[in-house]
């Protein structure tokens, strides 16, 4: 077990959850109305959990533009943790993706689920395997759907520092927001890190699978997908948030 306490950047307030879920302590703080900026967290040997609580000053739609941010901020921490080959890419959806292989997953939480409104809080949580179960024995590849850090050559990659280097670059890019030009700048840094952008995939929504072809997203990050009937959808950001 890991019990180092981690160390972040003003404006972010660590609380350890020790073996509780990151996820259900953030939500009942921030129904208490905690500040913007508690992140809750959680070590093991074999996961990484976090749940950063944000208070969003602008409506759904556009507040969730700091999802984005936390998974840029996810994929630059990896990218300086780990080893230099490995590829690290972002699904729409949330899925992370080391190598190709799915190693874990952003999630999106707001008080509502209203695009118009103004969110009292929103939560983005973070899950990214570390090592597979002691259940699981096999050597490295042979699991190409479901991998984790050490199986991926990034074993040596320190957890505590992973998730300080996430809430460092999370805070980097939610701060670009509020800049006259942030949505683009983060938008042209996202682009490069998604994964089938252009191509045949699928995005996995609450209660839906949707497939098709990724053609773009829209102002708002939203998926613009050609469906497999040939027809044209526009999948809002707004359709991650999800119920607790």
């Amino acid at each position: 077990m890991i019990t180092l306490s981690p160390q972040f950047p003003p404006l972010i307030k660590g609380l350890a959850a020790g073996p509780a879920n990151p996820l259900t302590i953030a939500m009942t703080e921030a129904e208490k109305g905690t500040d913007a900026g508690l992140l809750v967290w959680s070590i093991n040997d074999q996961r990484l959990r976090a749940a950063l609580v944000l208070a969003p000053e602008e409506p759904l739609s556009r507040a969730t533009a700091g999802y984005i941010a936390c998974s840029v901020g996810l994929q630059n921490a990896l990218g300086v943790q780990a080893p230099p080959e490995t590829a690290v890419h972002l699904e729409w959806a949330g899925g992370v993706r080391l190598n190709g292989a799915h190693a874990g997953a952003l999630h999106l939480y707001a008080s509502t689920a209203n695009s118009d409104e103004i969110p009292a809080w929103m939560i983005v949580s973070v899950e990214l395997s570390i090592s597979l179960p002691d259940s699981v024995v096999v050597e490295p590849g042979q699991t190409p759907d479901w991998t984790a850090l050490d199986q991926e050559g990034c074993g040596d990659v320190n957890a505590v520092e992973l998730l300080e280097a996430w809430a460092r670059h999370t805070l980097v890019w939610i701060n670009e927001l509020d800049e006259p030009n942030g949505r683009a700048t983060l938008y042209r840094e996202w682009k490069g890190l998604v994964w089938k952008l252009g191509e045949q995939t699928s995005a996995h929504l609450p209660g839906e699978r949707v497939a098709g072809t990724f053609l773009g997203v829209d102002e708002n990050f939203g998926m613009l997908m050609k469906l497999d009937d040939g027809k044209s959808r526009l999948i809002p950001l707004t359709a991650l948030v999800e119920r607790a």
